[in-house]
């Protein structure tokens, strides 16, 4: 079986990690070939890396506003690779997608991971994109969060609808890194004195409600002097963000290192890492964190209340809700035992539900479907 992951990937980020996990945990039962536009030349971050695994890779070379030529030359991707399905990821993909498969004969399917509205211009291509949905041949949605929205607002058939969960990469934090937490206090200046840390990672767009953070880390820093917030990721709200640490005085007790490769085996070193989201499809962070047996605080929306279980594996809060998040911070900062307990409930709620292996028997379910295909075999993997 051949299949082809489109997207318009720009960096080397959480779709893009569910995306590789899943070629990898199909391995035996299809080959994969991922394809990407040309944003620039900026998709070459995530092709390295597939092509790193021992994936195909095809950088397109038309993209929008060239519509037709786009189509045309991804339809001949498809014909070439002998595609049996198509599985697009974002709203540039759905649509040029769905054309070119279309042409090429063969189902396409969306995954739907929700909507960020980040810029004016980000939302009419998303307003499109909702509009977009039904045409698909099928939707898949990251969490049932997600698929209430699709339900809602896209007027998809449940026939063509489907939940497959994102997955934990157990494989990345089987074994903890014992340099992480040397590493992550390497960030924060000496005299700052910190030996507790809270993370926080994602993009700095405004969905991701980094500002609520760094308002609740004024509240954590002042009752435990000790503690430190280091916030990794890049964006449009850097500079907000740098402004706001600087006002509140948190300069040195609140850290910006930008963006990293490498915070699979960072995330381990924390004490608690938090998710101050206004909308979420389903975190990647969330399930990292929980693999790496770090209690999380999030906020309640789209699928993060899927993930983690209050009062269990972490604490769920309102979202917008600074005060919310340094007091169950706090309370997770002044109990070891607490998170110790809820890291390892973290751990076995990823094993439980959350595996790649899950993520492809389903997968390979629906595609039997879709093509009136025998049942396929997927070996167990935990990648």
């Amino acid at each position: 079986m051949n299949l082809v992951h489109l997207t318009a990937s720009t960096f080397f980020g959480g779709p893009e990690r569910q995306m590789l996990g899943l070629a990898r945990a199909l391995r035996d039962a299809a080959r994969t070939t991922f394809a990407t536009f040309p944003e620039g030349g900026r998709g070459e971050a995530f092709l390295n890396e597939v092509r790193a695994h021992g994936f195909a890779t095809v950088p397109l070379t038309t993209d929008f506003p060239k519509v037709f030529a786009a189509v045309r030359e991804l339809a001949g991707v498809l014909r070439a690779t002998a595609c049996d399905v198509l599985l697009c990821h974002g709203y540039k993909a759905n649509i040029i997608g769905r054309l070119a498969a279309r042409r090429a004969g063969v189902p396409a399917v969306a995954v739907s991971r929700g909507w960020t509205g980040e810029t004016r211009k980000v939302k009419l291509y998303e307003w499109l994109d909702r509009r977009h949905l039904r045409f698909m041949d099928h939707v898949v949605c990251v969490s049932e969060g997600q698929a209430a929205k699709v339900r809602r607002w896209c007027r998809v058939p449940a026939r063509r609808l489907s939940v497959i969960r994102n997955s934990a990469r157990l494989s990345a934090f089987e074994s903890a890194d014992p340099t992480a937490r040397a590493r992550l206090l390497g960030f924060f200046a000496s005299d700052a004195a910190v030996s507790q840390i809270v993370l926080g990672a994602g993009r700095f767009s405004p969905e991701k409600g980094f500002g609520v953070l760094v308002e609740a880390a004024a509240a954590i820093c002042k009752d435990n002097p000790r503690a430190g917030v280091v916030l990794f990721g890049e964006g449009p709200l850097r500079g907000d963000l740098e402004a706001r640490v600087a006002r509140l005085g948190l300069t040195g007790r609140v850290v910006l290192p930008g963006f990293r490769t490498d915070l699979d085996s960072l995330i381990g070193g924390a004490d608690v890492v938090v998710l101050p989201s206004y909308t979420e499809g389903l975190p990647n962070v969330a399930l990292e964190a929980s693999a790496a047996g770090v209690p999380v605080v999030a906020t309640t929306v789209g699928g993060t209340p899927e993930v983690i279980a209050d009062g269990a594996t972490g604490f769920l809060v309102p979202p917008g809700e600074p005060a919310a998040i340094a007091a169950k911070v706090t309370d997770l900062l002044r109990a070891p035992d607490l998170r110790a307990d809820f890291g390892t409930a973290g751990r076995a709620r990823m094993r439980a539900l959350f595996t790649f292996d899950a993520q492809a028997k389903a997968y390979l379910q629906l595609i039997d479907t879709l093509l009136g295909r025998a049942p396929l075999r997927v070996a167990a993997n935990q990648t």
